[in-house]
Protein backbone atom coordinates (compact mmCIF):
# COMPACT_ATOMS: atom_id res chain seq x y z
CA UNK A 1 0.00 0.00 0.00
CA UNK A 2 1.27 3.04 -1.10
CA UNK A 3 2.03 6.21 1.96
CA UNK A 4 0.27 9.52 1.38
CA UNK A 5 -0.18 12.24 3.99
CA UNK A 6 -3.55 13.75 4.75
CA UNK A 7 -2.33 17.19 3.24
CA UNK A 8 -1.69 15.84 -0.18
CA UNK A 9 -4.70 13.68 -0.42
CA UNK A 10 -7.11 16.21 0.94
CA UNK A 11 -7.85 18.30 -1.65
CA UNK A 12 -8.50 15.91 -4.07
CA UNK A 13 -10.90 13.56 -1.93
CA UNK A 14 -12.86 16.54 -1.40
CA UNK A 15 -13.09 17.70 -4.61
CA UNK A 16 -14.16 13.88 -6.07
CA UNK A 17 -16.72 13.71 -2.66
CA UNK A 18 -18.14 17.34 -4.06
CA UNK A 19 -18.81 15.89 -7.70
CA UNK A 20 -20.13 12.92 -6.44
CA UNK A 21 -22.57 15.05 -4.04
CA UNK A 22 -23.62 16.83 -7.60
CA UNK A 23 -24.16 14.07 -9.70
CA UNK A 24 -25.88 12.45 -7.36
CA UNK A 25 -28.18 15.54 -6.80
CA UNK A 26 -28.05 15.44 -10.80
CA UNK A 27 -28.97 12.13 -11.45
CA UNK A 28 -31.78 12.03 -8.63
CA UNK A 29 -33.27 15.73 -10.27
CA UNK A 30 -37.21 15.49 -9.40
CA UNK A 31 -37.19 12.14 -7.16
CA UNK A 32 -38.64 13.37 -4.17
CA UNK A 33 -40.12 9.88 -3.29
CA UNK A 34 -38.73 6.43 -4.59
CA UNK A 35 -35.97 6.15 -6.94
CA UNK A 36 -37.30 5.41 -10.46
CA UNK A 37 -37.18 1.95 -11.74
CA UNK A 38 -32.94 1.52 -11.83
CA UNK A 39 -31.72 4.90 -10.78
CA UNK A 40 -31.01 3.17 -7.96
CA UNK A 41 -28.72 0.99 -8.79
CA UNK A 42 -27.00 3.36 -11.54
CA UNK A 43 -26.35 5.40 -8.38
CA UNK A 44 -24.64 2.94 -6.68
CA UNK A 45 -22.04 2.05 -9.45
CA UNK A 46 -21.73 6.05 -9.79
CA UNK A 47 -21.01 6.04 -6.27
CA UNK A 48 -18.30 3.38 -6.16
CA UNK A 49 -16.76 4.94 -9.06
CA UNK A 50 -16.08 7.75 -6.79
CA UNK A 51 -15.04 5.62 -3.97
CA UNK A 52 -12.51 3.96 -6.25
CA UNK A 53 -11.10 7.14 -7.26
CA UNK A 54 -11.09 8.33 -3.73
CA UNK A 55 -9.25 5.27 -2.71
CA UNK A 56 -7.08 5.40 -5.69
CA UNK A 57 -5.88 8.90 -4.43
CA UNK A 58 -5.64 8.45 -0.90
CA UNK A 59 -4.67 4.89 -0.60
CA UNK A 60 -6.54 5.43 3.23
CA UNK A 61 -9.73 4.17 3.89
CA UNK A 62 -10.36 7.32 5.69
CA UNK A 63 -10.17 8.50 2.11
CA UNK A 64 -12.97 6.96 1.38
CA UNK A 65 -14.62 8.04 4.67
CA UNK A 66 -14.09 11.51 3.95
CA UNK A 67 -15.88 11.29 0.43
CA UNK A 68 -18.91 9.66 2.10
CA UNK A 69 -19.08 12.50 4.50
CA UNK A 70 -18.70 15.28 1.80
CA UNK A 71 -21.95 13.31 -0.36
CA UNK A 72 -23.92 13.27 2.82
CA UNK A 73 -23.02 17.13 3.47
CA UNK A 74 -24.16 17.92 -0.05
CA UNK A 75 -27.67 15.53 0.49
CA UNK A 76 -28.25 17.65 3.74
CA UNK A 77 -27.62 20.74 1.73
CA UNK A 78 -29.81 19.13 -1.26
CA UNK A 79 -33.01 18.65 1.60
CA UNK A 80 -32.61 21.96 2.89
CA UNK A 81 -33.11 23.63 -0.78
CA UNK A 82 -35.72 21.03 -1.65
CA UNK A 83 -37.33 22.36 1.79
CA UNK A 84 -37.57 18.29 2.96
CA UNK A 85 -37.21 17.02 6.79
CA UNK A 86 -33.41 14.72 6.93
CA UNK A 87 -35.74 12.07 7.51
CA UNK A 88 -37.78 11.95 4.44
CA UNK A 89 -37.54 8.88 2.21
CA UNK A 90 -35.70 10.92 -0.66
CA UNK A 91 -32.64 12.12 1.73
CA UNK A 92 -32.46 9.60 4.81
CA UNK A 93 -32.64 6.58 2.47
CA UNK A 94 -29.89 8.05 -0.32
CA UNK A 95 -27.56 8.67 2.77
CA UNK A 96 -28.14 5.23 4.05
CA UNK A 97 -27.39 3.92 0.62
CA UNK A 98 -24.26 5.98 1.08
CA UNK A 99 -23.17 4.79 4.07
CA UNK A 100 -23.62 0.75 2.80
CA UNK A 101 -22.14 0.93 -0.44
CA UNK A 102 -18.99 2.35 2.28
CA UNK A 103 -19.58 -0.23 4.21
CA UNK A 104 -19.76 -3.11 1.66
CA UNK A 105 -16.62 -1.39 -0.42
CA UNK A 106 -14.56 -1.34 3.00
CA UNK A 107 -15.15 -4.58 4.19
CA UNK A 108 -14.57 -6.35 1.37
CA UNK A 109 -11.26 -3.89 0.43
CA UNK A 110 -10.35 -4.89 3.93
CA UNK A 111 -11.13 -8.41 3.29
CA UNK A 112 -9.14 -9.14 0.03
CA UNK A 113 -6.18 -6.79 1.24
CA UNK A 114 -6.00 -5.07 -2.82
CA UNK A 115 -4.79 -8.48 -3.68
CA UNK A 116 -8.10 -8.77 -5.43
CA UNK A 117 -8.72 -5.00 -6.51
CA UNK A 118 -4.99 -4.51 -8.63
CA UNK A 119 -6.03 -5.27 -12.11
CA UNK A 120 -8.71 -4.27 -14.04
CA UNK A 121 -10.27 -8.00 -14.30
CA UNK A 122 -10.16 -8.06 -10.51
CA UNK A 123 -11.44 -4.77 -10.37
CA UNK A 124 -14.83 -5.68 -12.07
CA UNK A 125 -14.98 -8.29 -9.85
CA UNK A 126 -14.60 -6.32 -6.63
CA UNK A 127 -17.27 -3.79 -8.12
CA UNK A 128 -19.62 -6.27 -8.63
CA UNK A 129 -19.12 -7.96 -5.29
CA UNK A 130 -19.47 -4.50 -3.53
CA UNK A 131 -22.31 -3.78 -5.37
CA UNK A 132 -23.84 -7.30 -4.48
CA UNK A 133 -23.14 -6.69 -0.83
CA UNK A 134 -24.71 -2.95 -0.56
CA UNK A 135 -27.67 -4.01 -2.61
CA UNK A 136 -28.77 -7.31 -0.25
CA UNK A 137 -27.76 -4.29 2.84
CA UNK A 138 -30.17 -1.75 1.82
CA UNK A 139 -33.38 -3.22 2.92
CA UNK A 140 -32.44 -2.55 6.10
CA UNK A 141 -32.79 1.04 5.72
CA UNK A 142 -36.80 0.73 7.65
CA UNK A 143 -34.78 0.19 10.93
CA UNK A 144 -32.39 3.29 9.89
CA UNK A 145 -34.53 5.77 8.65
CA UNK A 146 -37.76 4.45 9.08
CA UNK A 147 -38.70 4.66 5.69
CA UNK A 148 -39.09 1.37 3.97
CA UNK A 149 -36.96 0.68 0.73
CA UNK A 150 -38.91 1.07 -2.19
CA UNK A 151 -40.54 -1.88 -4.16
CA UNK A 152 -41.89 -3.11 -7.51
CA UNK A 153 -45.09 -1.88 -7.80
CA UNK A 154 -47.84 -4.73 -7.27
CA UNK A 155 -45.07 -7.06 -5.49
CA UNK A 156 -43.41 -6.89 -2.20
CA UNK A 157 -39.28 -7.32 -4.03
CA UNK A 158 -37.15 -4.24 -2.72
CA UNK A 159 -35.86 -2.45 -6.05
CA UNK A 160 -32.14 -2.90 -5.09
CA UNK A 161 -32.88 -6.72 -5.30
CA UNK A 162 -35.09 -6.21 -8.24
CA UNK A 163 -32.24 -4.47 -10.55
CA UNK A 164 -29.38 -5.74 -8.39
CA UNK A 165 -27.92 -7.25 -11.85
CA UNK A 166 -27.75 -3.42 -13.23
CA UNK A 167 -26.10 -2.21 -9.93
CA UNK A 168 -23.63 -5.05 -10.55
CA UNK A 169 -23.13 -4.88 -14.33
CA UNK A 170 -22.94 -0.84 -14.00
CA UNK A 171 -20.34 -1.34 -10.81
CA UNK A 172 -17.83 -3.89 -12.51
CA UNK A 173 -17.49 -1.43 -15.43
CA UNK A 174 -17.63 1.76 -12.93
CA UNK A 175 -15.08 0.45 -10.71
CA UNK A 176 -11.88 -0.09 -12.80
CA UNK A 177 -12.60 3.30 -14.39
CA UNK A 178 -12.75 4.82 -10.85
CA UNK A 179 -9.23 3.21 -10.22
CA UNK A 180 -7.83 4.21 -13.17
CA UNK A 181 -9.31 8.22 -12.95
CA UNK A 182 -7.99 8.25 -9.36
CA UNK A 183 -4.75 7.03 -10.01
CA UNK A 184 -3.90 9.60 -13.17
CA UNK A 185 -5.02 12.08 -10.34
CA UNK A 186 -2.76 10.86 -8.54
CA UNK A 187 0.15 11.12 -11.10
CA UNK A 188 -0.65 14.47 -12.14
CA UNK A 189 -0.98 15.82 -8.57
CA UNK A 190 3.08 13.96 -7.84
CA UNK A 191 3.74 15.86 -10.82
CA UNK A 192 2.87 19.56 -9.50
CA UNK A 193 4.61 18.56 -6.07
CA UNK A 194 7.32 20.42 -6.90
CA UNK A 195 5.87 23.64 -8.25
CA UNK A 196 6.22 26.48 -5.59
CA UNK A 197 2.75 27.56 -7.21
CA UNK A 198 0.85 24.52 -6.30
CA UNK A 199 2.20 24.17 -2.93
CA UNK A 200 1.09 27.44 -1.98
CA UNK A 201 -2.36 26.99 -3.77
CA UNK A 202 -2.81 23.31 -2.54
CA UNK A 203 -4.63 24.04 1.00
CA UNK A 204 -6.94 25.92 -0.92
CA UNK A 205 -8.50 23.32 -2.93
CA UNK A 206 -10.22 21.72 -0.27
CA UNK A 207 -12.41 24.42 0.72
CA UNK A 208 -12.44 25.98 -2.59
CA UNK A 209 -13.97 22.57 -4.22
CA UNK A 210 -16.46 22.31 -1.10
CA UNK A 211 -17.94 26.10 -1.39
CA UNK A 212 -17.55 25.68 -5.23
CA UNK A 213 -19.85 22.17 -5.42
CA UNK A 214 -22.36 23.53 -2.74
CA UNK A 215 -22.79 26.98 -5.03
CA UNK A 216 -23.17 24.35 -8.27
CA UNK A 217 -25.52 22.17 -6.26
CA UNK A 218 -27.69 26.04 -5.03
CA UNK A 219 -27.42 27.24 -8.86
CA UNK A 220 -29.23 23.52 -9.91
CA UNK A 221 -31.80 23.33 -7.65
CA UNK A 222 -32.79 27.12 -7.77
CA UNK A 223 -32.88 27.49 -10.95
Amino acid sequence: MGKSTPQRYLGAVIALGAIWGLSEAALGMGLRTCAAAVSGSVMTGVALFFMAAGWAVSKKLAGVGLMVLVAVLFKMSDALLLSLPLDHGAIGNPIFAFVVEAAAFVALLSVVKERLSQKPPGQAIFGGLSAVLAANLFPLVRYATGVPACVVPGTGVPLSLHYIHVAALTSMVMVPLGMWAGSKIAVLEAGLMGRSAWARMRPLLAPAALLLGLALLAALRLA
